[in-house]
C-alpha cells in the first residue's frame, strides 16, 4: 500500500529534534454530542525498560478529512503540561507509570481514541531520547471506562500502526473522511482490529485471536517490535539503530524521526527494505518468539477458520465485503455461505444454508445490504438479507438463461448480473424490490460472442464487463444496456493487452478494466473504458504475479491479485500504472493455500479465500487503502476504486 495524501503540515510535524511539542494536532473544542472521558492508567515501556519523563498524549482520530491532524483531548488541569504547540500531556513518573484523569471531553462517544507517548529517558544514562514514539489504540471513547490498565510499548505500537494504517499519515495525523460513503464502521473496525493482535493490558502479541478461530503472526509482530526497541533503547536519532530504521522506513521521500511513524511507514510499505530492517533488531530480544529467518515481507496477516468455511472458495469474486465490514464467503462443497464480522468472528447462524444454495461460487452485496449468490450447480441465484435470512427460494431465482452461473455482480441500477460459464452468456435479474424478476431471455445475453465467462464486474456507467476464459484468443467483453425498453444489451468483445485465459475482472476509479490472466506464467491486463488495451502486448507481469485468480482494486487504485500458481501462498499488489509494489514473490502468508478470491474492505484490510480442503480466510491487516464498500455502492455513486 502506498499512501499519497496531500497534506499541509507544519515544519516540525515529524517531531524533528529541537522542535517543541507535537505540531499538527489540534485541541478539541466542546461541541454538541461530545461526551466526558474516563480515567486511564498505565505504563510506558521501551522493551523491558520503563521510560521516565515520556510525554503521554491522548488523541481522537479526526473525521473531517484524510490527512487532517488528530484531535488532542487533554486539557489544562492538574498534572498536565503544555507543549510548544498548546497541546497537553501527562509526563510518566518513576517506573514509567502515568495516570490520566477523566477531565477531558471526546467529540462523541464513538470517537476513536489512542495514546501516544514520545520522548523520555529509557534509562541508559544518555538522557531523553527524542526518537521515541509509541502508540496504543483504545477504540471508542464511550468505552474507556472499561479500558484495562494500558501498556504502551513497541508491541502496542506495531499492532496500532498496522490496524489503522489506512487512516494514518503519521503518528499525529490519523483521520477519516466526512464523505457520506464513509460508513460509521470503517474507522471503528480498524481500531477494533488491534484487539486481534495484542493484549492491551499486557503489551503482548497474541498467538490466537480472542475468539479462538484466528491464528495471529505473533513472531512477525514481535520481530517488528524488537526492531523498534533497538531505536527506543538507544541514545537517540543519530544512533545506528535509529538511523538505520528511519532510512529504511521511508514514506516517499521523507524519513520518520520517531518510531511510531516509522512503524506506520513499514505498514504502508511492507515489502520494502526487508533485509535492512530485519538486521536492525537488538542482540537481546525483548519480545519473543521472533522470526528465525528473514521474512519475504513484513505484512501482518491473520488466518481464520470455522464459521462453515469448507475450503472451496472456488470463485473469482469468492469473497465480498458489505457496508458494515462483514465478510461473505461462498462454500462450494457444502452449499452454504459463511459470514464473518470485521474481526473474523462468525456471525450468528453462519453458515447459511437456505435460499436454494447449490454449489455457490460467488457473492455480491447490493446497496441495501443483501447478498446475492451464484449457484453453479443449481442454475439459480440465491438472495439473503443483511442478517443472513433468506429472501429467495428454495430454489433461488431461476430463468433468464442461467446455466452454470459463476461470477455475480450488482450494476449501478441495483440489478444482479451473472456470468454463465456453461451457457456462454450473461443473465440479468431485477433488484429484490421486484422479487428477482429475470430481465434476460431464456438464452441469456451475448451467447453468440461469449465463451466461458467467469468473472464479472459493473462500472459506473451501467455497463457490465466479463471475459472469455475458454476462447482460443482471450477477450474481455462489455455489455452495454439498450436505451430501448425490452431490448438486449450490446455485447462487444475486445482483445489484446496481453490477455491469455482471462479469469476475473475489476473496474478502477478511472473506469479502466483489469483482468487476471491464468495463461502462461500469469499477468494482469488493463483496458480503458472504451476497450482500448493499456497494458501493452504482454500485460503486466510484475509484483510476483503467478497464475492469478481473483482481483480487487483498493481506494488508491492499486490492484490486488490472488496468486494460485507457483507462489501459491501469496498475493500481489500493483500500482494503477502497472508497476510492482509487492516484491518478486508477492506478499507471502503460510496460512493461505492456493488463494482464490480477494477483496478489500473499508478499513484497508485485504481478505483472501483459499481453495483447498482446509479453507482458511486470510486477512492482511491494513495492507491496502480503504475502499468504498460494497462494490455496488461504488458503482452506484460513481466511487469505484476510491477511498470512502
Amino acid at each position: 500500500m502506498r499512501i499519497s495524501w496531500t497534506v499541509v503540515l507544519a515544519s516540525c510535524v515529524l517531531l524533528i529534534s529541537g522542535c517543541s511539542g507535537v505540531p499538527g494536532t489540534s485541541p478539541t473544542q466542546t461541541a454538541s454530542g461530545s461526551v466526558p472521558g474516563a480515567p486511564l492508567t498505565g505504563i510506558v515501556h521501551g522493551g523491558n525498560t520503563p521510560i521516565v519523563g515520556a510525554h503521554v498524549y491522548l488523541y481522537a482520530a479526526n473525521t473531517t478529512g484524510y490527512g487532517s491532524p488528530s484531535n488532542s483531548l487533554l486539557q489544562n488541569i492538574g498534572g498536565t503540561v503544555a507543549d510548544g504547540s498548546g497541546n497537553f500531556y501527562y509526563p510518566t513518573q518513576t517506573g514509567g507509570t502515568f495516570t490520566i484523569t477523566g477531565d477531558f471531553v471526546c467529540p462523541s462517544a464513538g470517537s476513536q481514541v489512542y495514546l501516544y507517548a514520545t520522548n523520555g529517558d529509557p534509562g541508559l544514562g544518555d538522557g531523553t531520547n527524542s526518537a521515541i514514539g509509541l502508540m496504543a489504540a483504545l477504540g471508542d471513547c464511550g468505552g474507556l471506562a472499561s479500558a484495562p490498565y494500558v501498556v504502551i510499548n513497541e508491541v502496542s505500537t506495531i499492532a496500532t500502526a498496522y490496524a489503522i494504517a489506512g487512516f494514518a499519515v503519521d503518528s499525529t495525523h490519523v483521520s477519516s473522511s466526512s464523505s457520506t460513503l464513509a460508513t460509521a464502521t470503517d474507522l471503528p473496525n480498524a481500531f477494533a482490529t488491534v484487539l486481534n493482535l495484542e493484549s492491551l493490558g499486557r503489551g503482548v502479541a497474541l498467538a490466537t485471536t480472542p475468539n479462538g478461530n484466528g491464528v495471529v503472526p505473533q513472531a512477525t509482530i514481535n520481530t517488528l517490535a524488537d526492531i523498534l526497541a533497538a531505536c527506543v533503547n538507544s541514545s537517540g536519532p543519530s544512533s545506528t539503530p535509529c538511523a538505520t530504521l528511519f532510512s529504511n522506513a521511508e514514506n516517499g521521500t521523507s524519513q520518520p524521526m520517531e518510531t511510531a511513524t516509522a512503524a506506520i511507514n513499514i505498514a504502508h510499505n511492507p515489502g520494502a527494505n526487508i533485509a535492512a530492517l530485519y538486521g536492525t533488531g537488538p542482540a537481546n530480544l525483548a519480545f519473543q518468539p521472533t522470526l528465525l529467518f528473514q521474512p519475504n515481507d513484513f505484512t501482518i496477516a491473520i488466518t481464520f477458520t470455522g464459521g462453515g468455511l469448507d475450503g472451496t472458495g472456488f470463485a473469482p469474486e469468492g469473497v465480498a465485503i458489505d457496508a458494515a465490514g462483514n465478510v461473505w464467503v461462498p462454500n462450494y462443497g457444502s452449499s452454504s455461505v459463511s459470514e464473518f464480522n470485521s474481526n473474523g468472528v462468525p456471525k450468528t447462524g453462519s453458515p447459511f444454508t437456505a435460499a436454494g444454495l447449490d454449489n455457490p461460487t460467488s457473492v455480491a452485496i447490493d446497496t441495501f445490504g443483501s447478498a446475492w449468490v451464484a449457484n453453479y450447480n443449481g442454475n439459480d441465484i440465491s438472495e439473503f438479507n443483511s442478517q443472513g435470512q433468506k429472501i429467495s427460494g428454495p430454489p433461488g431465482f431461476t430463468g433468464g438463461g442461467l446455466n452454470e452461473p459463476y461470477g455475480i455482480a450488482i450494476d449501478s441500477a441495483g440489478n444482479a448480473w451473472a456470468a454463465n460459464f456453461g451457457g456462454n452468456s450473461l443473465s440479468e435479474f431485477e433488484s429484490n424490490a421486484s422479487g428477482g424478476l429475470a430481465l434476460s431471455n431464456s438464452s441469456g445475453f451475448g451467447n453468440d460472442v461469449l465463451a466461458g465467462p467467469a468473472g464479472i464486474a459493473a462500472d459506473t456507467a451501467g455497463d457490465v464487463w466479463t471475459e472469455n476464459y475458454i476462447a482460443a484468443i482471450g477477450g474481455i467483453a462489455e455489455a452495454v444496456p439498450s436505451t430501448l425498453a425490452g431490448q438486449p444489451p450490446t455485447v462487444t468483445v475486445y482483445t489484446g493487452g496481453g490477455l491469455k485465459s482471462p479469469y476475473s475482472v475489476a473496474i478502477d476509479g478511472s473506469g479502466n478494466v483489469w483482468a487476471t490472466n491464468r495463461g502462461g506464467a500469469g499477468s494482469v491486463s488493463e483496458f480503458s473504458s472504451t476497450g482500448k488495451p493499456i497494458s501493452g502486448t504482454s500485460g503486466f507481469a510484475v509484483g510476483g504475479l503467478d497464475n492469478p485468480y481473483g482481483i480487487a482494486i483498493d481506494g488508491a487504485g492499486n490492484v490486488w491479485a490472488a496468486d494460485n500458481g507457483g507462489n501459491s501462498d501469496s498475493v500481489s499488489e500493483i500500482s494503477s500504472g502497472g508497476t510492482a509494489i509487492s516484491g518478486d514473490n508477492g506478499y507471502v502468508n503460510l496460512g493461505m493455500f492456493s488463494p482464490y478470491g480477494i477483496a478489500v474492505d473499508g478499513s484497508g484490510n485485504v481478505w483472501v479465500t483459499s481453495d483447498d480442503n482446509v479453507g482458511p480466510l486470510t486477512e492482511f491487516v491494513g495492507a491496502a487503502t480503504p475502499v468504498v464498500t460494497p462494490i455496488s455502492a461504488g458503482a452506484t455513486y460513481d466511487e469505484l476504486g476510491t477511498r470512502p
